[in-house]
């Protein structure tokens, strides 16, 4: 697995696809929303400013205009009415303030002069506070003092509701984009599953090939690259099958010529070697067999009878085999392909240990676990996967001179997948190995 991408902050990236993903289309989305945002509340905020100066432009010239006209008495009677939202007019020389330099008093005296055509003289000043507030000082004809108290609005005010509405769209931002991850990341998740669950030897569902192009498009590979697997290994055990049936005629021949030599130390070896290649093509039989055996029918048996069946054919011919637990009832299965998988295991327990133990039970899944159990050398931990593919032997006691092809395991392997279960093998605590099937 690769490691995580290092981030300049120091952060690294999450480490599955879909946080990856998620993170990026929520920041992502978030920055352009946030962006949106921006250029709104600059947009308000332009608007604002232009209707401030636009009515000092345009309102504040005729209000000067009625007050230098009227006499002074009457002056202060319409100041209210003059007044703005931004701005109003004092009589009298004003507040003392310092002045002010700022871009924004340059423009607010600019406009209040072009309103007035110049004819007044005015001086801006910046009243200190906390709020922002701006008074422009000027001579009417008469020599009364008017003031001009501005206070600059930056935009317009936002409606108590906003952030409520904020907030809400922001879970809706997250919600959408969880959806949207979820809805692309799934395929690959059913997909990484359909990989692991892969096994040509079992016909399990095909993947689902619904949904967008590129996902169907995907699906239909997948299936059709498993189909290919699968006929690939059905060729191979042709092959092995068709090889292993031609060679037991002349095998056979050449049994028969060795049979008819005199006697002496090379036929009895010639004799040993053709039978060991014979015991090979047929475990190369069965297990071809075994791969395509879905001729038998499944059908009830009864556990205690069956086994015992078992048990009583090897203990008839001096072989030690006992059945140390056995459950009552019926299972339904393939009678025959589990005789063969438990012949297997207990031809390999007294190969290897010179006896054998059958245990039958039932899970907490009510599942029928019949094991076979034995105190011979065992099978490396590492190895034991390994055992069971075909042909495989360990280097020292599981050689070719204990009479083993390896393939019995290989066979039990393939038949248990027939029938519908599921094989394990373990090694016992104290010595010895135990190869389990769970029929279901």
């Amino acid at each position: 697995m690769k490691a995580a991408i290092p981030l300049p902050s120091g952060l690294t990236w999450p480490s599955t696809l879909r946080s990856r993903i998620f993170l990026i289309l929520l920041i992502g989305l978030a920055l352009a929303y946030g962006l949106s945002f921006s250029v709104l509340y600059m947009e308000r905020y332009m608007s604002a400013k232009a209707v401030m100066l636009g009515t000092l432009e345009n309102d504040v010239a005729t209000s000067i205009a009625v007050l230098d006209r009227l006499p002074p008495g009457e002056r202060g009677d319409l100041l209210d009415r003059l007044s703005r939202g931004n701005y109003r007019f004092v009589l009298g020389p004003g507040l003392p303030g310092v002045p002010d330099t700022s871009s924004k008093g340059a423009e607010i005296s600019g406009k209040i002069e072009e309103a007035i055509g110049h004819r007044f003289p005015i001086r801006i000043e910046r009243i200190p506070g906390d709020v922002n507030r701006l008074q422009a000082h000027l001579t009417l004809s008469d020599g009364s003092p008017l003031t001009i108290d501005v206070t600059p609005k930056g935009v317009m005010p936002i409606a108590a509701w906003l952030p409520y509405v904020f907030v809400i769209q922001m879970a809706l931002l997250i919600l959408c984009t969880w959806f949207a991850v979820r809805q692309a990341i799934r395929p690959l998740g059913e997909l990484a599953a359909a990989a692991d669950a892969l096994d040509p030897n079992k016909d399990g569902p095909a993947l689902s090939e619904a949904g967008p192009s590129e996902v169907a498009h995907a699906a239909k590979a997948f299936n059709a690259m498993r189909e290919r697997i699968a006929h690939y290994l059905e060729e191979r055990v042709q092959i092995l099958a068709a090889i292993s049936h031609d060679l037991q005629t002349p095998i056979t021949r050449m049994r028969l010529r060795a049979d008819m030599a005199e006697e002496s130390p090379e036929k009895d070896k010639l004799v040993h070697d053709l039978g060991e290649i014979q015991r090979l093509v047929q475990d190369g039989i069965a297990y071809a067999r075994s791969a395509h055996g879905n001729g038998e029918k499944s059908a009830r048996i009864d556990l205690a009878s069956f086994i015992d069946s078992i048990a009583y054919d090897y203990q008839d011919i001096g072989k030690a085999v006992t059945v140390v637990g056995l459950v009552q009832g019926a299972a339904f299965t393939k009678p025959h392909a589990l005789r063969r998988i438990l012949s297997n295991f207990i031809d390999n327990a007294l190969k290897f240990a010179g006896a054998a133990e059958i245990s039958v039970e039932r899970s907490a899944e009510n599942d029928i676990v019949i094991t076979v159990m034995d105190r011979g050398p065992g099978i490396p931990d590492d190895m034991l996967e390994a055992a069971m593919q075909p042909f495989f032997r360990l280097e020292q006691s599981r050689n070719r001179e204990t009479g083993g092809t390896g393939l019995g395991l290989a066979i039990a392997q393939q038949l248990t997948a027939k029938i519908g279960g599921s094989l394990r093998l373990h090694n016992r605590a104290g010595g010895g190995l135990a190869a389990e099937i769970t029929i279901r």
